[in-house]
């Protein structure tokens, strides 16, 4: 009888340990990043790093539709649609990254944009960027060490 409330109560003890360690560890698996609101500074900002490569590569003017927009720190990701201010689609066949670059609409999966940023001071610059990507690019080792917190589903 003393060994079977002896193993009792050392598997309660082992118990309230785990308890005890999950407790702890909620908030390290908490989001690391955060959303920037409508009208905020860093998602104005964001937006206006991202517009010259979508007017260069999809012809001006853009405004996007955000899917997500992601800071951690000094870490940016920016999933968006491109479209012409009011809401028109915009005709991959007809854009510069066709017509000028030569890309074959076939192979893009529509005009889909995709950045990672860092913020130097107060300005947020891009540094990679995709537009039309058919694959999950950054989910690539070498971004994990700067963009990690903004992308941990593939880091």
């Amino acid at each position: 009888m003393v060994a079977v409330q002896s193993f009792q109560h050392g598997y309660s003890i082992m118990r309230l340990g785990l308890a005890t360690a999950i407790l702890v560890m909620l908030p390290a698996l908490a989001q690391a990043w955060d959303t920037p609101a409508r009208g905020s500074s860093d998602r104005r900002a964001m937006m206006d790093a991202m517009r010259p490569i979508a007017e260069w590569n999809l012809g001006a003017p853009v405004e996007f539709v955000v899917r997500d927009l992601r800071v951690a720190g000094n870490a940016g990701f920016a999933s968006v649609q491109p479209q012409r201010p009011g809401g028109s689609q915009i005709d991959i066949s007809t854009t510069p990254l066709v017509l000028r670059d030569g890309q074959d609409p076939a192979w893009l999966d529509g005009t889909w944009m995709q950045a990672l940023l860092t913020k130097q001071g107060k300005t947020w610059v891009v540094v990679h960027s995709a537009i039309g990507a058919t694959d999950v690019w950054y989910a690539d080792a070498r971004f994990c060490p700067q963009w990690g917190a903004v992308i941990p589903e593939v880091c």
